[in-house]
């Protein structure tokens, strides 16, 4: 299947960046996305089938933090949900990257509805990233 076949609809985010060359090092060096489309103002990458564009916006952003599990969680944040395979593949690569965490990964909720591995991270343009992989997918939403 293809991702335009996947059954599960595609998001498309746009995230300012106040340096381009930083966010291509940052995003296809470090995290290892494939570049689409690009300007002088703003680059496409290939998300795992997602559309997201790192724009260049020099003024950034306000940020604020919310507490969550004993942690000061940045506000906005976007990422992905992987399998635990993959999460735990994606943080070994980002700790050989030297990669500063805002947030080391850790499981959360553990024992309880929603127990999940998470990672918090900034990209060069200080966007918060969030990286989780559930125990049992079918429990993403669970209360």
């Amino acid at each position: 299947m293809t991702v335009l076949d996947s059954p599960i609809p595609r998001f498309h985010l746009a995230v300012p960046v106040d340096d381009l060359a930083a966010a291509r090092r940052f995003y296809g060096e470090v995290l290892g996305l494939s570049q689409g489309r690009s300007s002088d103002t703003w680059v496409d990458w290939n998300l795992e089938g997602h559309q997201f564009v790192t724009h260049l916006a020099p003024e950034g952003q306000r940020r604020i933090h919310n507490p969550v599990d004993g942690h000061d969680v940045p506000v906005p944040h976007f990422g992905l949900i992987l399998t635990v395979a993959k999460f735990q593949e994606l943080a070994e690569r980002l700790r050989a990257a030297d990669t500063e965490f805002v947030i080391e990964p850790y499981v959360r909720f553990e024992g309880d509805p929603g127990e999940q591995w998470t990672m918090f991270l900034l990209d060069p343009a200080g966007n918060a990233m969030e990286f989780k992989a559930f125990a049992d997918d079918s429990r993403i939403f669970a209360v």
